[in-house]
């Protein structure tokens, strides 16, 4: 039988453990850490201490990581193992249990209906695979997995008794059907009806409370919550959106090693860190033929010493937040940032203003520099995931996306590492002069433009009970510019639109007491191969003024105009209060690309539009 395929970066990502998956016959939960077949050389390890440093602490701080513990970080599955022809893989459960057969069609009160028998997995016929079921009169039927599921806000996830649900504490064994009584989703137009007369709705199972009390199941575990949950269930569309929200850390790796035996021990970091003499690491060399190979010719001693300098510099480095160390490297103003050697984290170039501002252009007057990024590493790890609601994120000065959401479930029982790829790109870092974003801030039209966004902000807040965090008039200019840019360089760089990513740099600096800080933006690329170092994306600096100009000529009109200047956050309460003028039509980018899910757009922030708020950082 065919194996079932998925990116690394999917498994980290939007197909974690305890999402749902669906494959050509059924539909399955990717098992828990445990559940990983991570066998010696099935996996790499992905080493970044400033990242796994950072976790660690907020893992234990929240009770989820053993304090004994030193956190790591591996790659999914990836290689074959020495001794089966199989690669190794990820265990699934199948989940849900409950389908539906073929429909079937019938006329009722004079309207054609669509009737589906609801059937168990163990009622399906085991004889290939159990992708049938045998009806009454012998035959065979396709069946596919239900639609609905219930779980709650603490990322449980269960079947849906539909027995109980349409009975009560009746006892009926009555064969169900799910019948759909017209051409839409519309939950009203399908109810769920047993051949002893009793049925339900859709809409009615919707309602708070009616599938009932959550049990604490977390199937991708194989286990309860020892937590008790007396949440009421909510039901979920299997393939909805709002089924799994991964919470995944970011961060660009920063140059470390100062020479050769610091970048052998920053390379094999994890199997050293555990040493605590130099015997330790006579004991590692001893039973790991990599790192004997790789340190010969050092002494323990030596090795032990570099091993205790970089673990100083790295719970130094782990103490600042990821985007404030990121910004002061590419910010630093340095001709060299990192070494260009194959393999080498990190290698920029601080470009002289002359080759990208040739006309010394008042538009480009406030960028303060432009740094040509021709190679970077970007280390994503994956601690916990909620369900119904994205898990807020910190403000940028603060642990950024590295925190739990008060709902978060857990990957494992009890590991002690997390799923991480590293990807490979190129970018674009572009430093903000501070001055003109203060001038900018202190305007009253801008300040009367950040106050009704703030308001917007709040009302949305207020209405879902949400702790996002507001991210400031600051952060809402630099992401929309960046969307504009990101835009514009697609259509030069060679990459897709759908490749290019972004990191905003909008830093307030805790010691000068709330004053404006670091501004700036990086657009990107990241693969887990080489094809993000193709060189296009960084050939766009010397043309950085022209792409600039067309960006925002193309935001002072939208195809959705007037509707889109004329939006007014605190007149809605869904996610369009979290964004002035942006639509579709001018800011809105594919999501996979952007840090913030498509929220905190304005363009009214950028350039003056035709409702005339006279905002604009360029005008």
């Amino acid at each position: 039988m065919a194996r079932n395929l998925q990116r690394l970066s999917n498994l980290v990502g939007t197909f974690g453990p305890g999402a749902m998956l669906d494959l050509p016959t059924r539909s399955v939960l990717v098992g828990g850490l445990e559940r990983w077949e991570m066998r010696q050389g099935a996996f790499k390890l992905v080493e970044e201490p400033r990242l796994s440093k950072m976790i660690e602490r907020t893992l234990k701080a929240a009770g989820r990581l053993d304090p004994a513990c030193a956190l790591s970080f591996r790659t999914p599955p990836l290689a074959p193992d020495l001794y089966n022809t199989e690669p190794s893989g990820v265990a699934v459960t199948v989940f849900p249990t409950w389908f539906v057969c073929e429909a079937e069609v019938a006329e009722a009160g004079g309207r054609e209906i669509r009737r589906r028998r609801l059937v168990r997995w163990s009622e399906l016929d085991p004889a290939g695979g159990r992708r049938r079921y045998a009806l009454e009169n012998g035959k065979k039927v396709d069946v596919t997995p239900i639609r609905f599921v219930a779980g709650c806000e603490k990322g449980h996830l269960q079947d849906i008794d539909w027995r109980r649900v349409v009975h009560g504490d009746a006892s009926c064994r009555e064969p169900m059907w799910l019948v759909e009584t017209g051409t839409s989703a519309d939950p009203r137009d399908t109810q769920v009806v047993c051949d002893c007369e009793r049925s339900l709705s859709l809409e009615q199972a919707f309602q708070r409370g009616r599938p009932g009390r959550c049990h604490g199941e977390r199937p991708w575990l194989g286990d309860r919550d020892p937590a008790d949950c007396d949440a009421f269930l909510r039901l979920l569309t299997r393939t909805a959106t709002n089924t799994y929200f991964p919470q995944a850390a970011a961060l660009i790796s920063l140059p470390s090693a100062v020479d050769v035996l610091s970048a052998l021990v920053q390379g094999h970091f994890s199997d050293l860190n555990e040493a605590q003499s130099p015997a330790d690491i006579t004991q590692a060399r001893r039973f790991n033929s990599a790192l004997r190979a790789s340190l010969e010719g050092y002494s323990d001693d030596d090795v032990f010493a570099r091993l205790q300098q970089l673990r100083s510099r790295h719970d130094q480095d782990s103490s600042l937040p990821p985007k404030l160390a990121e910004f002061d490297v590419f910010a630093s103003g340095e001709p060299t940032i990192g070494d260009n050697q194959p393999g080498s984290l990190l290698y920029a170039e601080t470009l002289e203003r002359g080759l990208w501002d040739t006309d010394n252009d008042a538009v480009v007057r406030p960028i303060g520099s432009l740094v040509a990024v021709h190679r970077l590493r970007e280390v994503c790890c994956l601690y916990g995931f909620t369900r119904f609601e994205a898990a807020s994120t910190a403000a940028d000065g603060d642990l950024e996306d590295i925190r739990l959401a008060v709902h978060g479930a857990p990957l494992s029982l009890a590991a002690d590492w997390l799923p991480a790829v590293e990807q490979f790109g190129e970018g674009l870092f572009i430093q903000f002069d501070e001055a003109a974003v203060t001038e900018w801030f202190a305007r009253q039209p801008v300040r009367d433009r950040a106050a009704q966004l703030l308001a917007g902000f709040l009302l949305w807040k207020r209405e879902h009970g949400s702790a996002l965090d507001d991210r400031g008039a600051a952060y809402t200019m630099l992401h929309g510019l960046s969307h504009a840019l990101m835009a514009e360089i697609a259509l030069e760089c060679g990459y897709p639109a759908s490749a290019l990513k972004e990191r905003i740099y909008a830093l307030w600096d805790p010691a000068r007491f709330g004053a404006a800080g670091r501004f700036g933006i990086l657009i990107y690329t990241a693969t887990a191969g080489n094809q993000g170092t193709l060189g296009g994306l960084v050939a766009t600096a010397r043309h950085f003024g022209r792409i600039l100009h067309s960006a925002l000529q193309r935001l002072e009109l939208c195809s959705n105009d007037p509707i889109c200047a004329d939006h007014e956050p605190t007149s809605t309460a869904d996610d369009h209060a979290l964004h002035g003028a942006a639509c579709h039509g001018c800011l809105l980018i594919a999501e996979t690309s952007c840090e913030a899910r498509n929220l905190f757009l304005d363009r009214a922030l950028l350039v003056d539009t035709m409702a005339g708020q006279h905002a604009g950082f360029f005008i």
